[in-house]
């Protein structure tokens, strides 16, 4: 019974995937026997998507080293597992918060001019 579940995930994935495509594809036959262009209502491309993971990654970069030496200068040699884990998502979610803060402002600074 249990080879039954990764063999029916697996059919479950294809046949989405292969609906998803399937409904897709007659969307946009549909737009072009009305006329309508298919492509109106692609996404169009964020220039600064780039700044704003490079900027997360370098504030969760620095939250990490953050963490490690407020973990060794307050907690010692004997480290809490609570208090420490505590420490790193904080440390984490503060500092790449501030990347994306800082990315917000590059972006709106280059914007405004």
């Amino acid at each position: 019974m249990e080879p039954l579940i990764p063999i029916s995930l697996f059919l479950g994935a294809f046949a989405m995937v292969f609906g998803i495509r399937y409904l897709s594809n007659k969307e946009k036959m549909a737009m072009i026997e009305r006329g309508i262009d298919p492509g109106i209502g692609q996404a169009q491309p964020k220039p600064y998507t780039s700044l704003k993971f490079g900027l997360l990654l370098i504030g969760l970069g620095l939250g990490l080293l953050v963490a490690l030496v407020s973990v060794r200068a307050f907690l010692g040699e004997d480290p809490n597992e609570g208090q420490a884990t505590a420490i790193y998502f904080g440390c984490l979610s503060i500092f790449g918060g501030l990347g994306l803060i800082v990315s917000f402002l590059i972006e709106k600074k280059t914007l405004s001019r």
